[in-house]
């Protein structure tokens, strides 16, 4: 099953890249709850969406702020019931034009097929330390 999640997971990233919302959502249990650090860092508030009906919300939201957002995940760690992905997010602003980069580790949960809560970090040593791990 690990094998399985793992490419779940790399869809997630790859349909979330081409915001192809409904296609993510077909890979999300109806009761996902996604952790965003990078919408938290901008608007100084948890940023916690549930559900589908978040999750075209959480896009939303992103789509409002900036003309461009992609993350490569060059790094995928199989984790079992967990996946770890660790990369980089580059975004641009949509008022500023302003681009920024920055590290980004995305951890998904997984239960029957399906991804039951994402946390993403900007920082990979908190994030490393969220899921128990050294390195």
């Amino acid at each position: 099953m690990s094998e399985e999640n793992v490419e779940i997971v790399r869809r997630g990233f790859e349909t979330g890249n081409r915001r192809e919302v409904e296609a993510m959502i077909e890979l999300l249990d109806p009761e996902i709850e996604w952790h965003s650090a990078l919408l938290m860092s901008l608007e100084g508030e948890a940023a916690v969406y549930r559900g589908h009906e978040g999750i075209r919300t959480f896009f939303g939201d992103l789509d409002e702020l900036f003309d461009r957002v992609h993350a490569e995940y060059p790094e995928i760690r199989d984790l079992g019931d967990r996946v770890f992905g660790i990369g980089r997010i580059r975004m641009r602003g949509k008022g500023s034009g302003a681009e920024t980069e920055s590290p980004i580790v995305t951890v998904v949960d997984l239960k029957n097929g399906k991804a039951t809560q994402v946390r993403t970090y900007l920082d990979p040593k908190q994030a490393l330390e969220a899921a128990g791990l050294t390195e």
